[in-house]
């Protein structure tokens, strides 16, 4: 399957349902990986992965590059470097935005 890359985030276009049991995940990453497709996957072993786009999204005083991951279940997830490498571990509470730096 082929992705074309998006540009820019504009204000008020990603929109989080948060619940109970349900939140979400902003992953923060430097500019290098801006359009790369960066999965997840619940921490148990029969997990589903799932991947977002990392897009710009520019805010007031800068741009920063981030991937968002709405509705996930309350658990823990991994973040994957690659196909077979963890990159990054995050639990994700239900209600709330959970934030996470890419790892240097």
């Amino acid at each position: 399957m082929t992705e074309s890359a998006a540009g820019p985030t504009g204000p008020g276009t990603v929109v989080l349902e948060l619940g109970a049991g349900i939140g979400a995940l902003i992953l923060h990453t430097p500019a290098e990986l801006d359009g790369a497709e960066i999965e997840i996957s619940r921490d148990d072993e029969h997990a589903h992965r799932t991947h977002a786009q990392v897009r710009e999204r520019p805010v007031k005083t800068a741009t920063t590059y981030a991937a968002v991951y709405p509705g996930l279940p309350a658990g823990q997830y991994t973040i994957w470097r690659d196909e077979q490498h963890a990159a990054a571990s995050v639990t994700i509470t239900g209600g709330q935005v959970t934030s996470c730096q890419w790892p240097g």
